[in-house]
């Protein structure tokens, strides 16, 4: 069926009978997903399922028919799925999106005429009552279908009723109109009588990685053996095995560009560093150039290029900071000096956030006189630059501090030439403002999880984030720690703190990610309680011994291969928390569609003293009896065992402080 038999909808109230009888008879109500009622597009994988769900009724008792036509926006022809009735009005269906596109689908409902009537005979049959009148209409069905039928669905009418001509008995006539010919041929022969249709809404269908990667953030400039020597591009090509062994399929930079002179910030955050201190790469621009350029001592793009390439053989994807902000001696201050904000005296605006300053730091103005459009082009060209680099991954710096329609124009037109290009959102912000971010096309988004630590703040937002409307338009991505936040929790936990977030990062989202350092349990803040690290990588090299005692290295590998390997933890949907009896455990289930794949994930939230609760065994899940046996494995050390009945015990200790089960029906 084409857009063009959608029939319209009555925009204005009906004031005669004429024109009320031309307004939808049938009701579509509560249509899933959508985002804002189809204002935003959902978001989809390439892949995988649409389960669209919608509440479909009208007057009388008369059945209905209903189904979901959906398309890559722009095609003329439409592909269909059925809805099937689940019950009190609720129908559900499901299309299967295998193209990295934007999306739209439309619910249809019409009246099953044909339905209706089979439904009748059948009950009329069985209750033995006369039914030599309702053959009669049986066969008028099959004659006026004949009518309207084209040459594809012709001949099976012509057989149903040459056939039921030859039916010697009311049982014989009754078993053809009932069967699954009669019903199929009937159905490809509809008049789709009341038909009515939905709006249409978008769908924001993208690649495996929007939902499921592991990230891995690093330095390049610290990739060296010496803070006296600068790391570059080709150092880090020596650590890609590194990382690929940890199970990182994501290697993120902070900003590659060249460093301002102009008020560069020294260790620890300090005024008036001295041009032999490296600076943030985040006061980006020199001579040197300035989002469009590579600072000098990272390399040449053609180190860049090679990075890239050679990161891919691995297996890794690079990502890239897109920070907007300038340090004052960013080319673009003497090129354009309209794209900013000046004071009255004529001196620049530096970036604040009082009482802080950030005098190496100077913002744009995305509505100066000047800049609308070519700020706006110029920041789309930058972007672009980097994607012809081989760069689809853009982590976006404070997204929230910039104008939304901004955003929403440059990722369509970005994502317009190249839909596999992604960008993750660093806003830690407002609810709403960080929902909005998703709904206008970020992929996905820095989260709330760093503050959560307690088992009712972790059990609320898991729950937040897999109910609507977070679930159709936000998709977390847990960072355990930046080099901005040095969690509270992990500056006194020890290891046990970090393989506590470790796993619940891992096991409670698709998408996660750490900084460097992470793995060797750096927590050392610049003040007790300040969410700051010491001695700051922001602001000075910093080499690592990457295999230091007590390191998490190993740790962190099997948690992203038992990721790999079970397809139930590839998204943060689809978690249900179940019991365990003590308030220092979370403890929650993943599971597959079929149930061929139900992992449970117990964490203790105490890092310093061993933890023991008797839990529930969520054999309901399997249609199982609370006495039956099932199958359990631990998917970090590979043991296996059959448990016996519900409830169950468990103790969690610091030194291994979480448990990951895979869990099936005994045989």
């Amino acid at each position: 069926m084409s857009n063009s038999d959608l029939p319209g909808s009555l925009a204005l109230l009906p004031y005669d009978p004429s024109t009320a009888a031309q307004a939808p008879r049938i009701a579509i109500e509560s249509v899933s997903p959508a985002v804002d009622n189809g204002m935003f597009a959902a978001k989809g994988i390439a892949g995988q399922p649409i389960t669209v769900k919608a509440t479909i009724f009208a007057d009388g008792h008369d059945k209905l028919a209903a189904c979901v036509l959906w398309r890559v926006e722009g095609d003329e022809e439409w592909q269909m799925a059925p809805l099937e009735l689940l019950g009190n009005d609720l129908w559900q269906g499901e299309f299967t999106p295998v193209q990295v596109a934007r999306h739209e689908f439309v619910v249809q409902a019409w009246w099953d005429v044909y339905g209706s009537y089979r439904y009748e005979l059948e009950k009329k049959y069985g209750a033995g009552v006369p039914i030599g009148l309702e053959l009669w209409e049986g066969r008028i069905h099959l004659e006026k279908a004949l009518e309207r039928a084209d040459e594809n669905v012709r001949p099976g009418l012509e057989s149903l009723l040459s056939r039921f001509d030859q039916c010697g008995s009311e049982g014989e006539k009754v078993a053809l109109l009932l069967g699954s010919e009669a019903e199929r041929t009937m159905r490809d022969a509809d008049a789709y009588p009341h038909l009515t249709h939905s709006i249409e809404y978008p769908l924001d269908i993208e690649r495996v990685k929007a939902q499921f990667a592991s990230w891995y953030e690093l330095f390049p400039r610290s990739q060296t053996d010496s803070p006296e020597r600068h790391g570059t591009f080709r150092d880090v090509i020596d650590q890609l095995p590194r990382v690929r062994d940890m199970g990182f399929d994501v290697l993120y930079f902070p900003p590659i560009h060249p460093i301002g002179l102009a008020h560069r910030k020294g260790k620890n955050n300090t005024l008036g560093a001295g041009p032999d201190q490296p600076g943030s790469p985040y006061a980006i621009g020199s001579p040197d150039g300035g989002h469009d350029a590579i600072h000098p001592q990272l390399g040449s793009f053609e180190d860049f290029r090679a990075l890239v390439a050679a990161a891919a053989e691995h297996g890794l994807e690079i990502a890239l900071d897109f920070a907007i902000q300038c340090s004052p001696d960013h080319p673009w201050l003497k090129e354009h000096p309209g794209w900013f904000s000046w004071r009255p005296d004529g001196s620049m605006r530096y970036a604040e956030n009082p009482p802080k300053k950030y005098q190496d730091i100077v913002n744009v103005d995305f509505y100066a006189k000047d800049a609308v459009p070519d700020l706006w082009l110029a920041l789309r060209d930058v972007v672009w630059l980097w994607v012809e680099q081989g760069v689809k991954i853009f982590r976006v710096d404070n997204p929230h501090t910039k104008p939304l329609p901004f955003w929403e124009w440059l990722i369509a037109d970005i994502r317009g030439r190249d839909p596999e290009v992604m960008f993750l959102a660093e806003a830690f912000t407002k609810p709403a403002m960080m929902a909005r971010l998703g709904k206008i096309g970020y992929s996905q988004s820095y989260t709330y999880f760093t503050w959560r630590n307690t088992k009712a703040e972790l059990t609320e937002y898991f729950t937040q984030l897999n109910e609507p409307p977070l679930r159709d338009c936000y998709r977390p991505n847990f960072f355990v720690n930046t080099p901005d936040i040095n969690p509270t929790f992990l500056q006194t936990s020890g290891r046990p703190g970090f393989l506590i977030r470790a796993a619940l990062a891992t096991m409670g989202s698709g998408l996660w990610g750490m900084y460097s350092g992470f793995e060797l349990c750096e927590g050392a803040p610049l003040t007790p309680g300040k969410e700051e690290y010491l001695d700051s990588e922001k602001y000075e090299i910093r080499p690592r011994d990457w295999y230091a005692p007590g390191n998490i290295m190993a740790e962190i590998a099997q948690l992203n291969r038992i990721r790999k390997q079970n397809p139930a933890l590839q998204t943060h949907l689809g978690l249900t928390f179940y019991h365990a009896f003590n308030d220092n455990i979370l403890y929650f289930g993943k599971h597959t569609a079929d149930l061929e794949n139900f992992v449970l994930v117990a964490v203790s939230l105490d890092p310093f003293n061993a933890q023991e609760a008797h839990f529930e065994l969520p054999l309901w899940e399997f249609g199982l009896d609370d006495n039956a046996d099932t199958q359990g494995e631990d998917l970090m050390t590979g043991h296996r065992w059959t448990w016996h009945g519900k409830t169950q015990w468990m103790r969690l200790d610091p030194s291994m402080p979480f448990g990951i089960w895979r869990i099936r029906p005994a045989l």
